[in-house]
């Protein structure tokens, strides 16, 4: 398995595995999220690759006060190989060389199987509450 920076010619292959990871939700569009990433910081976009498959996917980003976690995603058929870990490590390491001090991300609270392996990850659960605002409608739902 090889960890590298997200090229457009894996479009169809992240979404596809997003779709299969239950990642996706009506209000964002991929295509849009992905073009977005490409536009702001490409090379914290990260790709798990296992024989030419794409099987993990990790967005990361940093607004120079934290960095962030999204769309961490492994193939169900790889789950349990340490790809997410991998991951987050490598979306760790270069955060840190960036002079990031902390790393934050967001989980639905229902997922258990989610939160559990970022515990074990040594991420713990923030006493804070998400707010969100959207500011341009990708698409209706």
């Amino acid at each position: 398995m090889d960890i590298r920076i997200y090229r457009q010619d894996d479009l169809e292959e992240v979404i596809t595995l997003w779709e299969r990871c239950d990642l996706l939700r009506p209000w964002n569009d991929p295509e849009t999220d992905i073009e977005r990433k490409q536009n702001q910081g490409a090379d914290l976009f990260l790709i798990a690759e296992a024989a030419g498959e794409v099987v993990g996917t990790l967005m990361g980003g940093y607004d120079g006060h934290r960095g962030w976690a999204n769309y961490l995603a492994v193939h169900p058929d790889f789950r349990g190989r340490g790809i997410a870990n991998a991951l987050m490590s490598r979306l760790e390491k270069k955060l840190i060389a960036r002079g990031c001090p902390k790393l934050q991300l967001l989980v639905r609270d229902d997922n258990d199987a989610v939160l559990a392996m970022y515990e074990k990850l040594g991420y713990e659960i923030q006493d804070t509450v998400c707010l969100g605002k959207r500011l341009i409608e990708d698409q209706e739902y």
